[in-house]
């Protein structure tokens, strides 16, 4: 068949079922199944694909309609331009985590510094090796309760060139550290047990528990790090925090009652409060 009316078809099983971009789901499953990937699929709708390829077709696609993430399918994500290898062990990354790099990344006067981060809950550690991307002069350490998880990122560091500049630590959260950083941040568990069961079958059925549920009111996770943060941080430095949709304000108390200053709140393209900046009071030159 050809690969216009493939993608034509596949878009409409995905549309029956209620998946939101069909056409572009459509592409990227067909790509996957034919190797020709998703550029090509572009470019050249009346291409031929071999019955092998067909049959491949079929199976992602009735996956897809089951809601099994495309990101799980395929077995990766496109994050800050960076492809990350994406397993049942970690979340998949999602775009509104984007905010976290770009608020951290504008509070750095000088991203040549020669700084030191700290990457709570790193999954597929998406958010260090984002930030080390821009920080040619960064070294970074992620830290997972989940050794699959560590495993995961650190063979994302590997493949995209990063492995001499960051370390993975199985543990929790602050407890095996000492000294002191430039920068920290963290996309912690933040669901509230309550809600794990509304989520949609995407999430609820294919992240990990482990890195949604932020116990009875999702905020278990920052009543920890807000503390833990603070001693960590070189005076003047600065944490960001991931939040949930109405959890801003509830941090931010937390926050400050760990004795960090906040600097902003910033919201995802949803409009949504996704990133809280706070810092550490004191002269950063001390």
């Amino acid at each position: 068949m050809r690969i216009d009316a493939l993608i034509a078809a596949a878009a409409a099983r995905l549309q029956a079922a209620g998946i939101e971009s069909p056409t572009r789901e459509a592409r990227l499953l067909l790509g996957h199944a034919s190797g020709l990937g998703a550029t090509r699929i572009m470019a050249y709708p009346e291409q031929i694909i071999d019955p092998a390829a067909v049959r491949k077709l079929d199976g992602l696609v009735d996956r897809r309609v089951a809601r099994e993430p495309v990101s799980r399918i395929l077995g990766s994500r496109e994050f800050w331009s960076l492809d990350f290898t994406v397993t049942p062990a970690t979340l998949d990354p999602r775009p509104d985590s984007e905010t976290i790099v770009e608020a951290a990344l504008d509070r750095i006067p000088d991203r040549k510094s020669p700084l030191t981060i700290i990457d709570f809950g790193t999954g597929t550690g998406c958010l260090l090796l984002a930030l080390l991307s821009e920080l040619p002069n960064a070294l970074g350490i992620g830290i997972d309760r989940s050794e699959a998880a560590a495993r995961v990122a650190a063979g994302n560091a590997w493949r995209l060139g990063f492995a001499a500049r960051a370390r993975f630590i199985v543990g929790d959260w602050a407890n095996a550290l000492a000294g002191s950083v430039d920068l920290i941040v963290a996309n912690p568990p933040y669901i509230p047990a309550s809600d794990i069961a509304g989520l949609e079958p995407e999430v609820r059925e294919h992240d990990p528990l482990a890195a949604l549920a932020g116990g009875a009111d999702g905020l278990d996770p920052y009543r920890l790090l807000a503390p833990e943060t603070a001693r960590l941080l070189r005076p003047g430095s600065h944490v960001v925090f991931e939040v949930g949709q109405g959890q801003a304000d509830a941090v931010v108390g937390l926050g400050l009652a760990a004795g960090l200053i906040l600097h902003e709140q910033r919201a995802d393209l949803g409009g949504i409060q996704r990133a809280l900046v706070f810092g550490k009071p004191g002269d950063p030159r001390k």
